[in-house]
């Protein structure tokens, strides 16, 4: 490799675009250049000393204007520099001898729409092995998966007082899934949790029961009003309306946020753009309710975002625990910190894990095991 490759190499890492055996090779090469190096700078004199490195490597790798990093990367800017000045040859040596390169922990993707019917025979339909179709029939109704991880009720005439069969429909972790129900209304799941509910609804009413996190897009039926259930904990009324619960059995608050329309949860009731709070305990608790409450925070799951508000480490974690199927543990005394910001949740882990330590988060990882450290 020349020394036009080798700044080839750099340009690449700077953008992000290096395979991850190529990231290594310039990380290391970086860390012997750094162990052999005085870089203690202080103050304004490191701030100089990184302003001018920038410039110097800007124009080196042929950019016209400066390209926005963090920065926290700033080193990236010195490690380049250094190779542009001549520390090149330690780099290309290395290259050419190549030094085993250390192995790769697996790649964790980020989860997808995986669900599990469990109809009311007891029968079970993997829905993100099954293919596209009709997968059931229940009575006269019709159950469909369509693509892109969406499951249908088709309801049939000369269903009207019979005794209604309940279906369940539940996510693993790192799993996401779309509901129609028989009465039009849609339901979306979040990771690790459930809903039961009949094929068909009949009487005075509707009724579903949930587990864990679901967003409802509520079908207006006066004459038949909307009930969610959330064990002997809350009951949410619906005429017709959106809005999100989150009810997590291993959380401390089940959280209702409403978007448009009208519910009310244990009586109280509330207005678009308020949540009502309770504790997760067993038996009916007091309700909180918050008047202002930022809708798009609770709904970032549902628009593909992680997104913190002055969030503790632990519901940081959890959130990420859920969808990338990983377990977390902790170790040491951690600093009472609160975390803000938004994470994409179609990032690979080792992306979101990047965005987290840029907040401060440290950690290690053994395999599908992210241990948090002070």
């Amino acid at each position: 490799m020349d020394k036009n490759e080798g700044v080839n190499l750099l340009r690449r890492y700077l953008e992000n675009r290096c395979t991850p055996e190529e990231r290594v090779l310039v990380e290391q090469w970086y860390d012997g250049l750094l162990t052999a190096s005085d870089w203690h700078l202080e103050g304004e004199r490191q701030e100089e000393a990184q302003l001018a490195m920038k410039q110097r490597i800007d124009q080196a790798l042929g950019w016209k204007k400066p390209v926005p990093l963090l920065q926290q990367h700033w080193w990236r800017y010195a490690a380049a520099v250094l190779l542009l000045l001549g520390a090149a040859s330690l780099f290309f040596i290395r290259l050419h001898k190549k030094d085993p390169v250390p192995a790769i922990m697996a790649e964790i993707k980020p989860g997808s729409n995986k669900a599990v019917l469990t109809l009311a025979n007891g029968h079970t339909i993997a829905l993100d092995q099954a293919a596209a179709d009709s997968i059931a029939t229940q009575g006269s109704s019709r159950i469909s998966k369509l693509a892109g991880g969406q499951l249908v009720y088709t309801p049939g005439a000369g269903i009207a007082g019979n005794s209604p069969e309940y279906n369940t429909l539940s996510t693993p972790r790192g799993g996401q899934y779309k509901l129609v129900l028989p009465d039009g209304s849609g339901v979306w799941l979040n990771a690790m949790s459930s809903i039961k509910y009949p094929a068909a609804f009949t009487g005075q009413s509707r009724e579903v029961t949930i587990i864990g996190e679901v967003y409802f897009d509520i079908a207006k039926n006066e004459q038949q009003p909307f009930h969610v259930k959330i064990d002997n904990k809350a009951q949410i009324n619906v005429l017709g309306t959106r809005f999100n619960i989150s009810a997590y059995p291993d959380e401390p608050l089940i959280r209702t946020t409403l978007v448009q329309g009208k519910v009310s949860v244990n009586t109280v009731v509330l207005q678009p753009g308020q949540q009502a709070v309770l504790s997760s305990k067993p038996g009916k608790q007091p309700v909180t309710l918050l008047k202002e409450v930022d809708t798009d925070l609770a709904l970032a799951w549902m628009n593909g975002y992680f997104q913190f508000s002055q969030s503790d480490i632990h519901t940081v974690m959890q959130q990420i625990a859920r969808w990338y199927d990983v377990e977390i543990s902790y170790e040491g005394n951690l600093p009472d910190r609160k975390f803000s910001g938004e994470i994409s949740r179609s990032s690979n882990l080792s992306e979101v894990l990047k965005g987290l330590s840029v907040s401060g988060i440290n950690y290690r990882r053994e395999g599908r095991r992210i241990i948090i450290i002070p």
